[in-house]
């Protein structure tokens, strides 16, 4: 018996809260719509013209690529039509987009990287979406921004579509993390991975070993730890340079993934609002750890949607061991 994330999103709805409308489930459904919608065009990439840049650079200065585009519209019309949505907040977009809907129906905040790794499709590297969903604060300023800037630990859901081999939609609403493949003979995500645990030690870590000179001393002491067996294995490295792939590993296989800050990014590079956030609440629903080096990832207080964050992830063991050499050498 198949049970598609729609079904399985509404039996969750019900048995954590009794009686609810099913507008959690209504808001879901947009992202599973709009994800489906760009893994078709990314699947044409190579033979639509929708693969390159797009002529144009976002908020972060980087330039977009077609397929950002396309996708960033996608999320933004499927998730702006359904009406428990008060404001939605994109890494394409420099200011939210907010919708004018009462307190008792537009319930939602999400907060979504649209096509996260997107430079990499035009060499056929797995790319993905990363969502994070708040509930609008009861006195919810004015201001946009405001009511965006909460702390990871406040998340109702977050979760990430990768787009591979196969198409895989994997989310937590703070009971656990689960996992749906594309089933494309049907068109609907179908449970695939039930309960999913990231093991307490993996065998590789993740890091952009280029830039390793300019880590901070204790991220470069660390490295050298899962090199030399100091964690009782000798760890192999693996780095796709596409975020949600290289977690999606981590997640299922354990490990760690690390983007260090560096002296040309000394605050990171990575986004807290929409990448950093939505993978740590499911790495810490699935038994791991995320940390920006010294805090918690999701304890951090935003001051802007588009803000930078170093971001450590991954299994306990190895978590464990990067918290004693940075207290150790922090002092």
């Amino acid at each position: 018996m198949i049970v598609t994330v729609q079904q399985h999103i509404a039996h969750q709805q019900d048995s954590i809260y009794p009686g609810a409308s099913g507008t959690f489930s209504w808001l879901l459904s947009g992202i599973t719509l709009a994800t489906k919608m760009i893994q078709a065009r990314i699947r044409s990439a190579g033979l639509l013209d929708v693969a390159g840049a797009a002529g144009a650079t976002n908020v972060q200065g980087e330039v977009q690529q077609k397929l950002d585009v396309y996708a960033n519209e996608a999320l933004l019309h499927c998730l702006g039509v359904r009406d428990t949505v008060a404001i939605l907040v994109s890494e394409e977009n420099e200011e939210p987009v907010a919708f004018d809907r009462a307190p008792e129906t537009g319930k939602y905040i999400v907060i979504f990287d649209p096509l996260d790794g997107s430079s990499n499709i035009d060499v056929n590297v797995s790319v993905g979406t990363i969502f994070s969903i708040f509930l609008r604060p009861e006195k919810a300023s004015s201001v946009r921004h405001a009511a965006a800037l909460q702390k990871g630990a406040q998340q109702v859901a977050a979760g990430y579509v990768v787009y591979g081999s196969s198409t895989m939609f994997v989310y937590t609403a703070g009971r656990g993390v689960f996992g749906f493949t594309l089933d494309p003979n049907i068109g609907a995500f179908v449970l695939s991975h039930d309960k999913m645990r990231m093991p307490d030690q993996g065998q590789y870590y993740s890091v952009n070993e280029a830039n390793a000179p300019n880590f901070p001393a204790p991220y470069q002491s660390y490295l050298g730890q899962l090199r030399d067996g100091s964690l009782g294995r000798t760890y192999s490295s693996r780095y796709i340079g596409s975020l949600v792939a290289d977690f999606h590993r981590t997640l299922l296989k354990g490990g760690v993934f690390l983007y260090p800050p560096t002296k040309s990014h000394s605050s990171g590079k990575l986004r807290l609002l929409y990448e950093a956030n939505p993978l740590a609440f499911l790495a810490e629903q699935a038994g791991g750890l995320a940390t920006d080096g010294s805090r918690r990832i999701l304890d951090i207080q935003p001051e802007g949607i588009h803000q930078r964050t170093p971001l450590v992830i991954g299994s306990r063991v190895e978590m464990e061991a990067f918290d004693r050499v940075m207290r150790s050498e922090s002092h």
